[in-house]
């Protein structure tokens, strides 16, 4: 996955709020060497019974994963984007999310959405043609 290619810059958390985030990041990065069906299907599963997670909530778990790692900082979108709901999905929220490419330049990106609409994602993630999301579905499921 590709874009943006300048790594993102995040306020330093304090040691004792690193750990949650370090941990989301850490199990994304194994999750995303799996092939995307099967990722597909785990975070399917992790999604159930959750509850919505707001923009703002979203926003803050992703800039807490890229201050923890210049990977999620950087190139690893997939692994941003991972790492941002695994973060959510241990406080009980979950929020969309996406998989996608566009075809002028060929690119293939992952984000997060929430309320309908990327979270702090550079550039226009609208040209991107969704493949694969996990959505959460109402009722808690």
């Amino acid at each position: 996955m590709t874009t943006p290619a300048v790594a993102e810059q995040a306020t330093r958390l304090p040691l004792h709020r690193q750990i949650a985030p370090r941990c989301a990041a850490g199990a994304a990065r194994l999750l995303v060497r799996m092939p995307p069906a099967r990722l597909h299907r785990v975070l399917r599963v992790l999604s159930k019974g959750s509850r919505p997670a707001g923009y703002a909530q979203v926003a803050r778990a992703r800039r807490s994963v890229v201050s923890v790692s210049t990977r999620c900082a950087g190139l690893g979108c997939l692994q941003r984007s991972v790492a941002t709901v695994l973060l959510l999905r241990a406080r009980g929220r979950w929020a969309d999310w996406c998989t996608g490419f566009r075809v002028q330049p060929f690119a293939a990106h992952a984000w997060v959405e929430a309320d309908g609409r990327p979270v702090d994602e550079p550039g226009e993630v609208g040209v991107f043609r969704t493949v694969l999301a996990v959505r959460r579905t109402g009722g808690g499921s």
